[in-house]
């Protein structure tokens, strides 16, 4: 079926973002013989965003291994895992910088490649700073991975002519599942050495194939940089330079809130269910799990929504979605109901982040999508001691209620990208 065809119908119902009206001037220049090629990308490329939410899932479910191995407080873990914050953050423009002169793809595999030889050094460490050493390296691979991963995904989805980007995210939440599940699986079969390294050696293996099938595909144009659909999409906008950096920084905004929300379900879920709702061991498990389903869930439907409600829609649908969910999982005085809440929230979160990112990139090309991506990410890593601190000073479920502010912040700040 022609491309056209696919997206004539979303066309009416909402006002083209910039990544879209890219998307429908180029792809009635894509010879039909070459979409073929570019969907083995798009798998390919589905793969990166998987074992990477595969490795990041296995550090992180052995992370209580690892505290006991280097004999670490409270305060002095927490000062370790900074640095894979530190890490991420301080690779991210560098990154971006180097998409623009050597091109995403081979940064992708490159990153990935560091990213998986980085996930079994933490297992090998015995003091406080040397954990701190290796989760710099850790952060720097995962960082880069997400900024060079995410600006093939924006070239990609110009080539293909459909906003498939919650696809390549729920690839990313399917990895996450399947490495936080088999990890909890052999946690009493394997030493945090032995697992760490098999996510590992299986992240190389799959960067290995994956990359070779993506490097053998066509290059796409760059998007969103100096290239003449760039400019051209600019000129029918009547943007400037000025207008493009305010588009992007609005665009981060909306990322930065969403992963405010999902730092802080991630933290503590668990401890609202078991503090205040009085949930048991398993409910409380259960919070977690139907919320990352849920948002596995809603990102695999993702592009389905997109072209038939509009991506703008699909925001503010999905941000006041969340708002709603959250306040009914923060009060409610029932597991039930609570739980209904969190799958609410996962639902509505689930495409938010993707598509910010990318029409971040369709605007700003790989520096947009670092400047959305640094701002998601400071999000993620403000949002559990801000509901730490609030829920000290008043309650847990007071202080989960700024999830469903962040939201409905998440679902508006859309509205003023459309206008602009």
């Amino acid at each position: 079926m022609p491309l056209r065809n696919k997206i004539r119908p979303h066309a009416p119902a909402d006002r083209p973002s910039p990544q879209s009206r890219s998307i429908s001037a180029r792809s009635r220049t894509v010879p039909a013989s070459a979409l073929s090629t570019w969907g083995a990308a798009r798998l390919a490329l589905t793969a990166f965003f998987a074992v990477d939410g595969l490795l990041f899932a296995a550090w992180v479910v052995r992370i209580p291994d690892i505290r006991n191995q280097v004999s670490a407080s409270h305060g002095a873990l927490g000062l370790a895992l900074l640095c894979v914050s530190a890490g991420a953050v301080a690779t991210m423009p560098v990154v971006s910088r180097l998409c623009l002169r050597y091109g995403s793809r081979p940064i992708t595999v490159a990153s990935l490649a560091l990213l998986a030889v980085a996930v079994p050094l933490p297992a090998h460490t015995h003091s406080v700073p040397a954990l701190g050493g290796v989760l710099l390296l850790f952060g720097a691979g995962y960082g880069g991975a997400n900024v060079a991963m995410n600006s093939a995904a924006v070239e990609i989805v110009s080539e293909l002519g459909r906003p498939v980007m919650p696809s390549f995210h729920a690839g990313y939440s399917l990895g996450g599942l399947l490495g936080a599940g088999a990890g909890g699986l052999l946690a009493g079969t394997l030493t945090a050495a032995q697992w760490l390294a098999a996510a590992g050696l299986l992240g190389l293996v799959v960067t290995a194939l994956a990359g070779a099938a993506l490097l053998r595909s066509p290059a796409a144009r760059p998007v969103g940089t100096a290239s003449a659909a760039s400019s051209s999409s600019f000129s029918a906008r009547g943007g400037t330079r000025g207008a493009g950096r305010v588009l992007v920084l609005l665009l981060g905004l909306t990322a930065f809130c969403t992963a405010y929300g999902e730092g802080a379900i991630a933290d503590w879920t668990t401890v609202h269910l078991t503090d205040d709702v009085r949930a048991g061991a398993q409910a409380a498990a259960a919070g977690y799990v139907a919320y990352a389903l849920a948002m596995t869930t809603g990102r695999i439907g993702g592009t389905w929504l997109s072209v038939r409600l509009g991506q703008h829609r699909v925001m503010l649908l999905g941000g006041f979605t969340a708002a709603a969910g959250m306040l009914l999982a923060a009060l409610a005085p029932l597991v039930p109901l609570a739980l209904a809440g969190f799958v609410l929230v996962g639902l509505g979160l689930a495409n938010l982040f993707p598509l910010a990112i990318a029409q971040a990139g369709a605007v700003g090309g790989p520096r947009g999508v670092a400047l959305a991506s640094t701002l998601g990410y400071g999000g993620m890593l403000i949002g559990p001691p801000v509901i730490g601190f609030l829920a000290d000073a008043t309650s847990l479920p007071l202080a989960l209620t700024t999830v469903a502010v962040a939201a409905t912040a998440a679902a508006l700040l859309p509205l003023a990208v459309r206008r602009r």
